[in-house]
Parts: C-alpha cells; sequence; structure tokens
C-alpha cells in the first residue's frame, strides 16, 4: 500500500511585529511630551540640558535610562563691587574751616549777644527772639510790635527798634535778608490783594528804615512769603499771633549770594584744603 504523502506546512509569517516596535515609539513619545510638560516652570538653561540629554538618550540604541542632572548649577550670589572713592568720614575729617569763616562765626554770635542785651524788655514780652545758628544770626519780631493790623506803616515804637538793630548791624559786611510773614486769614484790600502783597510790603518798609538808620543797601533784601511758613498753629490766635511776623537774618558771607567774591567765598570755606584730589585709572 502506498504511502500518502503528508502536505508541506510552510512557516507562517507574523505580520504584526511591527506593532511592538510601534508601540515602544508611541510610550518614548508620550514619555517625552510628560517630562517637557513636568519642567514648563523651568528657565531657558536648564531645558536646554534637558532637550540634549533626551536627544542623546532617543538617539542611542540602549535602552537604559540616561539619567539627566538639571539642578546641578548652584545659585548665583551678587557679591558687593569694591567703591574706588574715599570713605565719607575720611573726606569730612579734612574738611577743615578756615580762620576767616571762625572770626566771622564769632563776630555774629557777638552780634546776637548784643541784640539780646538791648532788646530785653520786648524779648521778655514775647516780641522779639533771637535765634543763634552756626553760620547766620535770626532775629525775629512780632508784627504787633511793629504795624498795626492789615497794615504795613511802621510805628513810631516799630522805628526805635529798628534804629537799635541797625546800631548792631551797620558795621558788620554781612547781607541782612529781611522776610515778612502772616497768619492764614485772606486779605483782600485795595492796597494789597493777598497775605503775599501784606507780608512783602511789610518787609519792604523795614528795609527802607533800616537804610535810612544807616544800613548800606547793598547789603540789605526783602522777601514775602505770606502764610506758607507757620511757625505755630493757626487754628486759634496764640498760633495767629507768632505767625504774623518779621524776621531778619544775617547770613555768613560763605554763604551769601552777593557781597562777596567767589575766590573769597572760596578762602572762607577752605575749599583749597579741603578738595579730594581725582584718581586716574
Amino acid at each position: 500500500m502506498a504511502r500518502r504523502k503528508r502536505p508541506k506546512i510552510e512557516d507562517a509569517h507574523n505580520t504584526d511585529r511591527w506593532m511592538v516596535s510601534y508601540a515602544d515609539f508611541v510610550t518614548l513619545l508620550f514619555a517625552f511630551f510628560v517630562v517637557m510638560y513636568s519642567i514648563s516652570s523651568l528657565n531657558e538653561g536648564k531645558y536646554k540640558t534637558l532637550s540634549s540629554s533626551l536627544s542623546d538618550a532617543f538617539l542611542s540604541n540602549e535602552r537604559e535610562a540616561v539619567p539627566v542632572k538639571i539642578f546641578e548649577q548652584p545659585p548665583t550670589i551678587a557679591e558687593p563691587l569694591p567703591l574706588e572713592s574715599e570713605p565719607y568720614a575720611e573726606v569730612e575729617q579734612r574738611r577743615e574751616l578756615s580762620e576767616a569763616i571762625l572770626q566771622e562765626r564769632q563776630k555774629l554770635s557777638d552780634a546776637s549777644k548784643q541784640f539780646e542785651e538791648m532788646l530785653s524788655p520786648m524779648i521778655k514780652d514775647n516780641l522779639i527772639a533771637v535765634k543763634k545758628h552756626d553760620f547766620w544770626v535770626e532775629l525775629q519780631m512780632s508784627s504787633e510790635l511793629l504795624f498795626t493790623s492789615g497794615s504795613d506803616q511802621l510805628s513810631k515804637k516799630a522805628t526805635d527798634v529798628i534804629k537799635t538793630i541797625a546800631a548792631v548791624v551797620a558795621p558788620l559786611p554781612n547781607a541782612i535778608s529781611v522776610e515778612g510773614y502772616t497768619d492764614n486769614i485772606p486779605i483782600e484790600t485795595v492796597i494789597f490783594r493777598s497775605n503775599w502783597d501784606l507780608s512783602s510790603s511789610r518787609a519792604t518798609s523795614v528795609v527802607h528804615e533800616m537804610i535810612k538808620a544807616g544800613v548800606d543797601p547793598l547789603r540789605l533784601s526783602a522777601t514775602g512769603y505770606g502764610e506758607y511758613h507757620p511757625i505755630a498753629d493757626n487754628a486759634d490766635e496764640k498760633g495767629r499771633f507768632q505767625n504774623r511776623r518779621v524776621t531778619l537774618v544775617i547770613a555768613s558771607q560763605a554763604f551769601s549770594r552777593y557781597g562777596v567774591s567767589d575766590e573769597e567765598r572760596a578762602k572762607l570755606l577752605n575749599l583749597q584744603s579741603s578738595s579730594v584730589p581725582i584718581k586716574k585709572h
């Protein structure tokens, strides 16, 4: 009996192997976008570092994970820059006053003492106040001592006071600024449109009287400040009484606009010895 030949069974070709590679690719792509999303808040430098590392990982045939170090850069600390200029204390230590300005300061101090002695009755009545500073003397007079209400005409008593003041300041070379002040109650008359006009006119009246008393007009100036520089509260009459005033400021020549040249002012301030040399690089 003849044997029947068995049919030859051919090896079946598996056509689904591409799905494994495709699944691996999709998984890696998904992981890539997850990592990209997680580092979206990082700075540009760290992003570039991570992108370069991921590119190397995808291009290699190895399946091992590639460690990526993102935070290996230490934080930047700003260091203070060294200053080339000299310390302020050393500069000020060399800034000594000249002998001329020290003598002038003594003369201003002597003048303030004369004011206190010659005007002591009115100082006790709070009609005059003498304020001494290092580089000027301030003589503050109440308007009630000098003028009637709403007027710029000096009273007889005022002329006697100004003559006394002029006797002290006439021998001095210093500039004198006469400043007028008022309270905050508005004034509007045919003569004075506002407190500006009243304060300026009162200061000018004092200047004219000082010229009559022998003070050089080149040393005098008149300024009106109105109600804008009070020294007391305008809410009550006591404060308004203090604010209505005329002030004489006898200034040091080193800080005077007129009456002294720039060379003389520099000598008074001793600028030559206190100047700081400029360093050349």
